[in-house]
């Protein structure tokens, strides 16, 4: 399941490389977020123009399979930062120490290797349909309106190396409190109980107010 958790910071190398990345992480994530909303207000008007002069907006399917990859793929390593992403953490949940840390470092190096295949297969995938010597450098496109489809496939392998960052960053956390048998280490989620998270949240809404 999701759970709530926290990052700490300090000045070490690791967390201001971690804080970096999260800016760039950010961006992605706000770009994501402006893509679901280009999509409520095409939906709009497709929906309008349908209704009010019966001509719906051209190639609405089209421009909703161009923006998939930025609702799909673009937050992916800003939740991962986070620890927000869904996971299991009903066994490891109940881990401590070193322990944890062990758990989490083979679990991270896991998906890092997935990660690293994708990365590979969707770059192979938009090479294929990349040509500079084709109409709109394209060597594909929509079915309705002919949008080049090399723009929404560029995007996957542009947002699982950024994932793969944050993967590098998350080791080198927690290896490092592996290591150190650090209680706290920087640069990694750290999940929170119930009453932590409970206090975390009203005193969130104390500062709104």
């Amino acid at each position: 399941m999701a759970g709530h958790s926290s990052v700490l910071e300090d000045d070490s190398l690791l967390s201001r490389l971690d804080r970096r990345l999260l800016k760039f992480e950010q961006f992605l994530a706000l770009l994501s977020g402006i893509a679901v909303f280009m999509l409520m207000v095409l939906a709009v008007i497709s929906v309008g123009g349908r209704n009010l002069f019966n001509a719906p907006l051209p190639g609405y399917v089209d421009w909703i399979e161009q923006a998939m990859p930025l609702l799909a793929f673009m937050g992916i390593a800003y939740v991962q930062r986070d620890g927000t992403h869904i996971r299991m953490d009903i066994l490891i949940g109940q881990l401590r120490g070193r322990a944890l840390w062990l758990a989490e470092l083979v679990s991270v190096v896991l998906i890092l290797f997935l990660m690293i295949a994708l990365v590979w297969g969707s770059w192979s995938h938009f090479q294929r349909s990349f040509d500079f010597g084709s109409p709109l450098w394209s060597r594909d496109s929509s079915i309705d309106i002919g949008l080049p489809i090399w723009p929404a496939k560029l995007l996957a392998p542009v947002a699982f190396s950024v994932l793969c960052l944050r993967l590098l960053i998350q080791i080198w956390g927690y290896g490092r409190a592996f290591v150190l048998g650090l209680k706290n280490p920087v640069a990694v989620p750290l999940i929170q109980d119930t009453a932590t998270q409970a206090a975390a949240e009203a005193e969130q809404l104390d500062g709104r107010n």
